[in-house]
């Protein structure tokens, strides 16, 4: 997933339900699996962010000095500024990315 070439909106938007639903047929399957994927989403992002940060991360036994890391902020920053795991996980659903299987008719 490469977040820097994303078209999901960065803003809440109103999406049409029939759009939404109509992979499933059901509004309520379709969100769960879009929030499934969030979630997956926002694990890997997390995760990404946590090992960029940890590269500029110090060291440091004394709880007197804390050191501002500026490259630590512009990561933050970048990662603070890119559209929410649920506006991801909508735009791949729109753009039929995502792959679920219905277990009732297995």
């Amino acid at each position: 997933m490469d977040l820097k070439k994303t078209t999901a909106p960065i803003n809440t938007i109103t999406y049409n339900k029939s759009e939404i639903e109509a992979p499933t047929g059901n509004v309520y399957e379709a969100i769960t699996i879009i929030s499934k994927r969030a979630n997956q989403i926002n694990a890997d992002i997390k995760k990404e962010l946590i090992e960029k940060l940890e590269e500029f991360a110090t060291y440091n036994d004394s709880l007197e000095e804390i050191f501002e890391n500026k490259e630590q902020i512009e990561v933050s920053k970048f990662y603070e500024k890119l559209p929410k795991a649920h506006a991801l996980a909508v735009q791949e659903w729109l753009e039929n990315k995502i792959y679920y299987r219905d277990s009732k008719n297995q």
